[in-house]
């Protein structure tokens, strides 16, 4: 039963590791839609998600061929983001978006959620990926609903993106190390 304490913890790092700048990017955004929208812009938004996840699962899948250990390796992918994130802080400014927009803009920014995601439900196997997937599906859904909630205090998304160009870099840092041990590279 621990292993399984394990999965959940190990992915629900992932997610927010990888989500911690989108977060409040879409806070933003849902700060500068009107709110009749907030629900299609959300659903948009996991929708996008939920297409990531499906990639992750297909890239890591493709990965069965290649020795867990070597798939550690990847490691490298949440490190090099880790490395630009440092040299070149961004913060993103937020427009009105459709729902078109919304999930064109979150599906394109996913690379690094592809990077994180495909190794760590390789490592997996096939119960403990799809605990992965509902534990990813269980932090989206608190994702969006308490963007929608924090939408409604600007100072607060102003905040948040103005300190994740500073905690992203770290995030990345540490799901490298965590790739590395769940795919047993060290």
């Amino acid at each position: 039963m621990p292993s399984y304490v394990a999965v959940v913890v190990t992915a629900s790092l992932a997610f927010i590791g990888t989500m911690f700048d989108n977060y409040f990017a879409f806070a933003a955004q849902l700060v500068v839609t009107d709110t009749s929208r907030h629900r299609r812009v959300s659903w948009a938004h996991a929708f996008s998600i939920a297409l990531l996840v499906v990639i992750a699962a297909a890239v890591g899948s493709v990965l069965a061929a290649v020795p867990l250990r070597l798939v550690g390796l990847l490691a490298i992918a949440p490190w090099a983001l880790a490395v630009h994130a440092f040299r070149h802080p961004v913060t993103r400014q937020q427009f009105r978006r459709g729902i078109l927009t919304t999930f064109a803009l979150t599906f394109s920014l996913g690379g690094d959620n592809v990077a994180v995601w495909a190794p760590l439900l390789r490592a997996n196997g096939v119960v403990r990926g799809v605990i992965t997937i509902g534990v990813f599906a269980l932090w989206e859904l608190l994702f969006v609903t308490s963007a929608s909630a924090l939408a409604t205090r600007e100072g607060v998304v102003r905040w948040g993106t103005r300190v994740a160009p500073r905690v992203v870099p770290w995030l990345y840092l540490a799901l490298g190390v965590v790739i590395v041990i769940e795919c047993h590279t060290l």
